[in-house]
């Protein structure tokens, strides 16, 4: 994730994501970087508007977010015997950890 922020960070300065700047943002950072991962990661945004994707990203989630809260309300105000049905799901359904995620992502870097 790191290189990524790295990337987003130089994007939002205005200066060229290459990977001596790359290197050298991480750097800054205190992080000892990886010629693979830096050159993987500037091949891959040369092909990436940086600014559509952060537009597309910015707005899914927050049009999504109102729809779903709606029925969970109606539910919520109707049921409260249902409501703690659905935490015991919930709980029961629980994925990986938050810990597992980042492990896995960083694996892709």
């Amino acid at each position: 994730m790191e290189y990524i922020y790295g990337a987003l960070l130089l994007h939002y300065a205005k200066q060229e994501i290459n990977e001596e700047n790359l290197a050298r943002v991480l750097q800054a950072a205190g992080i000892t970087p990886d010629e693979v991962r830096i050159k993987t990661l500037v091949a891959a945004l040369k092909e990436v508007n940086i600014e559509e994707a952060i537009k597309s990203a910015a707005f899914a989630p927050v049009a999504a977010a109102p729809a779903a809260a709606a029925p969970a309300a109606t539910a919520a105000a109707s049921a409260p015997q249902a409501k703690a049905e659905e935490k015991k799901e919930e709980e029961e359904k629980k994925g990986p950890s938050e810990e597992e995620i980042a492990g896995s992502l960083a694996s892709l870097f």
